[in-house]
């Protein structure tokens, strides 16, 4: 980039930096998130379909969630890596709407562009998207209904519904609903669930209506040594986040063997260093070891002699949550061990699930510990069901903190479009056109639906609006009659949080996005400064 000042060139930038300004900066960057956007909405609702996703090392990812897509695309286009991130935000903050975020904020581009190609300028759209979003979150909490207990389960069926697991629902519900209910906390005289202290486990062997939920903690572990007891009752358990080996010293060392025994003496004081680390385990009184890291053959076998069930290379969440769950301290150094740092379960066992090990720790010091075993054909499935219950468990988890629900299928969107057009009428200026193609936004997401149905959306859209205009507020789009229906009365109900999150964050972006008018991409350095050799110190 260069310019010029009394007929001298001035360079600014670097050469090879690229610049794209003004008209086409804008048109590049929506045409980029949109473009984004279309990729993931064939995959809205219930009738939505499936991506495949491959990479390099040939590893196979089929899902419908939008988060994940994103996520796997490895998106480079500055632009289209905010829409990934609406997407992501949304999957944090409420688990499920990630394709309708996603969806949103390409529409609301193209809106937008349409007003700029009118002469509207950018600034005036964006504060207009702003009024928008703010009285549309004012009409969805009008909007919004009580929730209780009775609904959880359907909005479990709801976040679990295409995701290709339909003849399982009802099961998976329950465990979802079960699962979070026996989290809740109370917190300054409000509900807060933290699903993270769910654990889910996954084995791709058996079928779906196998899935169980444990109270207590499994690990796709097994013991060390197959002499070890299999079960042990009254569990007093040490968790170790230190080896029980010999350690390896940090720099490269030699043993010089100078006379006839030394080897033999080596061999010994190392086979002694072994045997008292394993007595410091068994004097502590524990009888089961969960190790972060390794655990010595030799080891293995004076604690297995000992009558000790002992697992290694355990993760560090695993711990963190073993830890919680039985009162146990992790332990960092072998010395610490005692028996006030011991955790306490009523039982610890290795059981087959399908065709391999896995530990259930159970009857835990704390009860509030839960587990979700989720069992499927084929690892795809599981993995697809682990997205799915990930989802449902966060969108439960939203209901029960806010108690506010609404109704689902479309009917919001076609109810916010018809008060923001009424809305837009007593605004002055040029916003109310930034407020009419928010509303004309909204739409596209029970069009979609209509679409991903094989349904003709423009028959759809238009009943439905005629039903809300008659006062008929919770009417959306049923995709196997094929019709508009009561959605409350159907059972597809939604958290308020999944809505408000996914409207504020599309706006949010597109706004982002419209407020650029200059993109700059540095360019690398053709002539990198070389490291320096550390072996030219010597």
């Amino acid at each position: 980039m260069a310019g010029q000042m009394g007929g001298q060139q001035i360079i600014i930038l670097k050469q090879g930096t690229e610049r794209t300004r003004g008209e086409e900066a804008k048109r590049s960057n929506i045409a980029a998130a949109r473009a984004v956007a279309e990729a993931v909405r064939t995959t809205l609702g219930p009738r939505g379909l499936d991506k495949m996703i491959t990479d390099p090392a040939g590893l196979v990812i089929i899902t419908n969630d939008g988060a994940t897509i994103l996520d796997e695309m490895k998106i480079k286009h500055p632009a289209a890596k905010i829409v990934a991130d609406v997407a992501k935000t949304q999957d944090d903050e409420v688990g499920d709407g990630t394709t309708t975020a996603a969806v949103l904020t390409g529409e609301f581009l193209k809106g937008a562009q349409e007003l700029m190609e009118q002469g509207v300028h950018p600034t005036t759209i964006i504060h207009g998207y702003n009024l928008a979003a703010h009285k549309s979150n004012e009409i969805l909490r009008e909007m919004a209904i009580p929730s209780n207990d009775e609904n959880l389960r359907k909005i479990a069926t709801t976040a679990l519904t295409g995701k290709g697991i339909e003849f399982s629902r009802e099961k998976l519900s329950d465990l979802v609903v079960n699962a979070v209910k026996s989290i809740v906390k109370q917190e300054n005289g409000k509900k807060k669930v933290n699903i993270k202290d769910i654990s889910i486990e996954r084995r791709g062997e058996g079928s779906v209506e196998d899935s169980e939920l444990v109270q207590g903690i499994v690990l796709d572990k097994k013991r060390t040594h197959d002499s070890m007891p299999a079960r042990i009752e009254n569990a007093k358990i040490a968790i170790l986040a230190t080896p029980i080996e010999v350690r390896k010293t940090e720099t490269k060392s030699e043993i010089s063997i100078e006379a006839v025994g030394q080897t033999r003496m080596f061999l010994e004081q190392e086979e002694k260093l072994v045997r008292d680390a394993a007595e410091k385990v068994i004097k502590s009184g524990a009888n089961v070891v969960f190790c972060q890291k390794g655990v010595d053959d030799m080891a293995r076998y004076f604690l297995a002699r000992a009558g000790i069930f002992v697992t290694h290379r355990v993760k560090k969440n695993d711990l963190l949550k073993l830890s919680r769950a039985t009162g146990g301290k992790i332990i960092s150094s072998l010395d610490e061990i005692t028996p006030d740092t011991i955790g306490h379960a009523g039982l610890v066992e290795e059981k087959m699930v399908g065709n391999g090990e896995m530990i259930f720790v159970t009857q835990c010091k704390n009860p509030d510990t839960y587990s979700i075993l989720l069992r499927g054909g084929t690892e795809h499935v599981v993995t697809s069901l682990h997205r799915a219950m990930h989802d449902a468990l966060r969108v439960v988890g939203v209901a029960i903190e806010d108690e506010k629900i609404l109704a689902g299928g479309g009917s919001p969107e076609i109810e916010l479009a018809l008060r923001l057009r009424e809305y837009a009428s007593s605004l002055e200026g040029r916003e109310q056109l930034a407020v009419n193609k928010f509303a004309q936004a909204l739409e596209i997401i029970p069009k979609t639906l209509a679409e991903n149905a094989g349904l003709d959306a423009i028959d759809m859209l238009a009943e439905m609006r005629s039903m809300h205009e008659q006062g008929n507020t919770n009417v959306g789009l049923d995709v196997y009659e094929g019709k508009p229906v009561d959605m409350l009365k159907n059972g597809v109900i939604e958290p308020l949080r999944v809505k408000t999150q996914a409207i504020t964050s599309a706006t949010e972006a597109a706004s982002m996005i419209l407020r650029i008018d200059d993109v700059i991409s540095s360019a690398k350095d053709a002539n990198p400064k070389k490291k320096p050799d550390l072996g030219d110190l010597d």
